[in-house]
């Protein structure tokens, strides 16, 4: 059975009697370019396990199987399992965990499924869940790589630069913890049913040293309050988001400190920058 083969899955999917949730974001790929590409991206090898969240019908399974030592794939919704139970048929190499990834255990999960195999992720992501599953993935420090298919427009966001549109709190969360790459996008008429936007394929690899910040959770509350009201200069998004003990005096004398105009955005910063103004504003309260 082709699994990209959309006659065949429409077959398969009446054989099973299944419908499409638009609440689980279900889009199944029908050009098996994708799916090929998509394993072949994440380089996983017999010394990997592979995570991937969302099989679907197994398309990205099937590759990801003949590429790398094991496969865990976890899936929420059950009426896709004996789907999954015929199209991985034979591939023992797989295990079908039932459950919604952002309830589990990362650590337990490797530790007893992943039989001492390099951990990578691999994912084609609804995309009502990308943000949380990322930063659940980035923040677990588990994977060796992460890629994915994702929105475009979420995939921008995290590559963006500093100065653009597209940067935000995110990018720079991504961008602390990963080197982010933009590899190839995919049009909507790749899945059924189709999309209204584009999707992209992103791979991710976790920095062996994130930027020099001496309080991890302190630089990230200044770069969320720095992008809160991002149409305001920085300083006047700072002294709305930050409250006490941070006055209006001692945030301008912060940026002022940092070499930076008085009537900087926050989207103008980069990794250095949010670093340097973080450790100058947590001085201030010592």
């Amino acid at each position: 059975m082709d699994v990209c083969n959309i006659n065949d899955i429409k077959a398969l999917l009446a054989r099973h009697g299944f419908h499409f949730s638009k609440s689980m974001g279900q889009n199944f790929l029908i050009e098996s370019w994708v799916p090929e590409n998509i394993a072949a991206a994440s380089g996983a090898d017999k010394s990997c396990c592979a995570l991937e969240i969302g099989p679907g019908i197994g398309p990205l399974t099937q590759q990801l199987a003949a590429q790398a030592g094991k496969v865990v794939a976890v899936e929420l919704d059950r009426t896709l399992l004996p789907i999954l139970g015929e199209t991985l048929e034979g591939r023992d190499n797989v295990e079908i965990v039932p459950g919604d990834v952002m309830k589990l255990d990362l650590d337990e999960l490797v530790a007893t499924k992943f039989d001492g195999l390099t951990p990578v992720a691999c994912a084609n992501l609804p995309y009502n869940i990308t943000t949380p599953v990322l930063t659940l993935l980035i923040e677990s420090k588990l994977f060796a790589s992460i890629t994915v298919m994702i929105q475009r427009e979420v995939a921008l966001r995290i590559c963006a630069a500093p100065g653009t549109g597209d940067y935000g709190a995110f990018s720079v969360f991504c961008q602390y913890h990963t080197t982010p790459e933009l590899l190839f996008d995919v049009p909507p008429t790749c899945f059924l049913p189709a999309p209204k936007v584009t999707s992209s394929v992103l791979r991710l690899v976790p920095r062996a040293k994130p930027a020099e910040v001496e309080d991890e959770q302190f630089f990230f509350r200044v770069v969320r309050a720095a992008f809160a009201q991002r149409r305001k200069t920085l300083h006047n998004s700072l002294s709305s988001a930050l409250g006490q003990p941070f006055s209006r005096e001692m945030i301008a004398r912060a940026i002022a400190d940092c070499g930076l105009r008085a009537d900087v955005r926050g989207e103008r910063l980069g990794i250095p920058e949010f670093a340097a103004l973080a450790k100058s504003l947590a001085a201030m309260t010592k």
